[in-house]
């Protein structure tokens, strides 16, 4: 099994910036990619950036510019940094992991608040 936690999340004015954390444990060779998701109240679960064990990266396109999604290199840490926020970024951040012979993301962190104040 894996376990993430996230940190980092918080209250910036918007134009500020964050850098969240997630912390993986457990059988993390069996671990193909990771990701941040969030969630806005009233809204469902959307993708925010992912990174492959090979180091290839993709971010939709709402935060294409302003997010950077990385990874330490021993696979135990990834982060999401977070600039030029705006209000619509408000949300739980969630970290996932995506296990090899999975179609989708099957490990889920417990979330991080993200508000952006105006």
């Amino acid at each position: 099994q894996v376990q993430l936690v996230e940190s980092g999340g918080g209250l910036v004015q918007a134009g500020g910036s964050l850098r969240l954390s997630c912390a993986a444990s457990g059988r993390m060779f069996n671990v193909y990619a990771m990701a941040w998701f969030r969630q806005a109240p009233g809204n469902e679960r959307e993708f925010v950036a992912q990174i492959t064990r090979d180091g290839t990266t993709n971010q939709a396109d709402s935060v294409k510019g302003r997010f950077t999604i990385s990874r330490d290199d021993a696979w135990n840490t990834v982060y999401l940094q977070m600039n030029s926020l705006n209000t619509e970024d408000t949300a739980v951040y969630y970290c996932a992991a995506k296990t090899y012979g999975t179609s989708w993301y099957d490990t889920w962190g417990q979330g991080t608040q993200v508000t952006v104040s105006s």
